[in-house]
C-alpha cells in the first residue's frame, strides 16, 4: 500500500465501476450498475439480425413462386422421381463401429488442445492426460472384447465358428466374407 492506494493496475478503460473507483477490486461481471448504454451495440446486433431474417422471409414469400402445379409437393431425388416405400430395414452391420469411430475421432480433438498448451499445464496437465488415454484404451479394450468392433454378420460368425479346425486354426479357403 503507498499512502493508501494498493499496487493494483490502472482501471480498464470500458468499465464505468473501474472509472469511479479506480483501485477497487471488483469483477467485470458484476452487473449491478451496467447502464443501458453500455447495452446498446448489444440491442442493435439483435434488432439487425431479427430485421435482416425479416425482409429475407417477406422477400421469399413476396417474390417466390406462388402457383400450384401437379407435381409440386411430390418429392423425389435429384429429377428422379422415387419408387417403392422408404420404410424398409436395412442391415447396417458397420453402424456400431461407425459411432465408436466418430466417438473415439472427437476424443483426438481433446488430445489437441492439450498438445497445444503442453508447456504450460506442466505435470499436472500431464498426468491428466495419460489418465485421460487411459480411460480411452480401457473402453477401446471393453468394446474389443464385447465383439463391438466386429463387422462380421451373425450368419459370418456361426460360419467361421464351423470353419474353426484343430488349434483354432481357420481354413480361409471355404471362408467368404
Amino acid at each position: 500500500m503507498i499512502r493508501g492506494r494498493s499496487r493494483l493496475a490502472p482501471p480498464a478503460v470500458g468499465c464505468r465501476a473501474c472509472l469511479e473507483r479506480p483501485f477497487r477490486v471488483h469483477s467485470r461481471t458484476d452487473f449491478g450498475d451496467l447502464q443501458m448504454s453500455e447495452l446498446a451495440p448489444f440491442f442493435f446486433y439483435a434488432a439487425a439480425v431479427l430485421a435482416l431474417v425479416g425482409i429475407m422471409l417477406g422477400l421469399s414469400y413476396f417474390l417466390g413462386q406462388s402457383a400450384s402445379r401437379k407435381y409440386t409437393d411430390t418429392p423425389f431425388e435429384s429429377g428422379i422421381v422415387s419408387v417403392g416405400s422408404a420404410q424398409f430395414r436395412t442391415a447396417v452391420h458397420f453402424y456400431l463401429p461407425a459411432i465408436l469411430f466418430i466417438i473415439f475421432d472427437l476424443e483426438v480433438v481433446f488430445l489437441f488442445a492439450w498438445a497445444v498448451s503442453v508447456r504450460e499445464t506442466g505435470w499436472t496437465g500431464f498426468i491428466e492426460i495419460v489418465v485421460f488415454i487411459v480411460i480411452l484404451l480401457a473402453a477401446l479394450f471393453y468394446l474389443w472384447r464385447v465383439g463391438a468392433l466386429d463387422w462380421r454378420t451373425g450368419i459370418q460368425r456361426r460360419e467361421l465358428r464351423e470353419l474353426r479346425g484343430a488349434g483354432g486354426v481357420t481354413n480361409k479357403k471355404e471362408f467368404q466374407l
